[in-house]
């Protein structure tokens, strides 16, 4: 009898494939996006300054900064809940900025985001590239997913969510905060500038990606097995379902909304641009 011997398939070596599509164009993206902001975010919650705007009567916060639990040194924001900086602050860590106390939690949600997590696992880790790309050569050959220390943390991202809701809330009050103008007399009178129309932007844009969060979707509708007969969860599933259908488009709106929302209260803070008031 003969013998036919099949040799095995080989594992691919990193970015080997038989595709011909221009399969890089997508994470090289997400590399550069995500890349870009992480490096931005980074420098400016290091700061610690032009967070607020208080010129032509204006106010304006830059969400990396809110909410502020403490004014930074020598920084009066109006928007502080304690009080000036903490006494308790280490000497032997950096400065004292007020991003440091609250960047973690929405940080946190969008690191351990369903989408993100997809995304970032290919841009950034190659694992794998692409669909039928190869990837690293160091790579185990048991696939040992996300049950698994350090990747098991992931699934902290439902309690990210109860704390990433708050957040929606406290953005909206600094839109409010930013339509009304301080007078001559003192007082205040409602007005809309620039930067009132890019606050406003924030908390529509992150709730549109928040809400349509895939553990919001299932908080809502997984634990039951019909949804006939509960208008009231029925309704709301479909809501959140139809945000998470363009989960990914949310999430990288209101990624750039946030970040142009800090880069304009800064600008504005040192002068650079001036803020035109529309109404």
């Amino acid at each position: 009898m003969s013998r036919v011997d099949i040799p095995l398939p080989q594992r691919p070596a990193l970015g080997e494939t038989r595709r011909r599509d221009r399969w890089w164009v997508q994470p090289l993206l997400v590399f550069l996006g995500l890349g870009s902001f992480i490096v931005y975010a980074t420098w400016a919650a290091f700061q610690g300054k032009h967070y607020f705007v208080t010129t032509g009567g204006a106010d304006y916060l830059s969400p990396f900064y809110s909410p502020v639990l403490f004014d930074a040194p020598g920084m009066t924001s109006g928007h502080s809940w304690f009080g000036s900086a903490p006494q308790w602050w280490p000497g032997w860590l950096p400065a004292f900025s007020p991003a440091f106390l609250i960047l973690w939690a929405p940080g946190g949600f969008r690191f351990t985001c369903y989408y993100y997590r997809g995304a970032y696992y290919k841009a950034f880790w190659a694992d794998p590239p692409s669909c039928a790309v190869g990837e690293p050569g160091f790579r185990g050959k048991k696939y040992r997913g996300e049950r698994k220390l350090p990747l098991i943390l992931q699934n902290v991202h439902r309690y990210f969510l109860y704390l990433a809701i708050p957040f929606l809330f406290i953005l909206s009050y600094d839109a409010w905060r930013a339509m009304w103008f301080a007078t001559e007399s003192g007082g205040r009178e409602f007005g809309i500038g620039v930067g009132t129309l890019i606050l406003i932007g924030n908390p529509i844009l992150l709730g549109g990606y928040t809400l349509g969060c895939h553990s919001l979707r299932h908080l809502i509708g997984g634990g039951i097995d019909r949804l006939a007969g509960r208008p009231v969860r029925s309704k709301a599933y479909s809501c959140v379902s139809c945000l998470n259908r363009g989960h990914a488009r949310w999430a990288w709106a209101s990624l750039f909304w946030v970040a142009l929302a800090d880069v304009y209260v800064r600008l504005t803070s040192m002068g650079v641009i001036h803020d035109m008031r529309i109404l």
